[in-house]
C-alpha cells in the first residue's frame, strides 16, 4: 500500500473517531439523565404501586437499556477504529523501514 494511501486512510479514520468520542460523550450525558429518569419512575412504581406507575418504569428502563446498548456499540466501533488506525501506524512505519 502506497504511503499516501495510508495517510489518507489514517487522516479518514482519525475524523471518525473524533466524531465517534464526540458522540459518545453526548450519549454518556444522555445516560446519565435516562439512567435517573428510570431510578426516579422506579421509585414512584414502588410508592405509588399502580398498573400507569409501573408502565412508566418499564418505559424508562427500556430507554436506558436501548441507550446503553447504543452506548456499547459505540464503544466497540471506537475499539475497531482505534485497531484500524494502529495497524494503518504499523504499516507506516513498517514501510519507512
Amino acid at each position: 500500500m502506497h504511503r499516501s494511501t495510508i495517510e489518507r486512510r489514517l487522516s479518514d479514520g482519525h475524523q471518525r473517531l473524533v466524531r465517534a468520542r464526540t458522540e459518545l460523550a453526548v450519549i454518556d450525558e444522555q445516560l446519565v439523565v435516562v439512567n435517573e429518569m428510570a431510578d426516579d419512575t422506579r421509585l414512584r412504581a414502588l410508592v405509588a404501586e399502580t398498573p400507569v406507575a409501573a408502565k412508566e418504569h418499564d418505559e424508562a428502563s427500556r430507554q436506558a437499556s436501548a441507550l446503553q446498548r447504543s452506548r456499547q456499540a459505540l464503544v466497540d466501533r471506537i475499539a475497531d477504529l482505534e485497531r484500524r488506525q494502529d495497524d494503518l501506524l504499523e504499516r507506516l512505519v513498517v514501510g519507512n523501514g
